[in-house]
């Protein structure tokens, strides 16, 4: 038996949405590194979580090659989410309907006989 030859190229795993202890854990699994331009301090972040990364999930790339990864979303990319429109409101009846309030009462007529 033979050992077997580690081949050029690895697919590059997806990082995004781990912890950074996990991505880099992930990438040196597959002969990858990892290198985070917005944090200096890259190697003693452990729970912040990967929000981008480049190259691509799936990308093949050589053994050896570097993978970068962000914490923070970039300039005018936010993370908050949509939060307009508004709209469309739900449907009118159901709980809706049974919370309006009541109508004035009628005012009640007396006769005298």
């Amino acid at each position: 038996m033979t050992p077997r030859t580690p081949t050029p190229d690895v697919r590059v795993p997806r990082l995004v949405g781990l912890m950074a202890v996990d991505a880099r854990e992930s990438a040196r699994a597959r002969g990858l590194s990892v290198h985070a331009p917005d944090r200096p301090d890259f190697q003693r972040v452990v729970v912040d979580y990967v929000v981008r990364q480049y190259p691509q999930p799936g990308t093949e790339v050589p053994r050896d090659s570097v993978v970068h990864v962000w914490f923070d979303f970039g300039e005018g990319e936010g993370g908050g989410g949509v939060r307009e429109p508004r709209g469309p409101l739900p449907p009118t009846g159901g709980l809706r309907r049974e919370l309006e309030e009541p109508a004035p009462p009628h005012p009640v007529l007396l006769s005298s006989p």
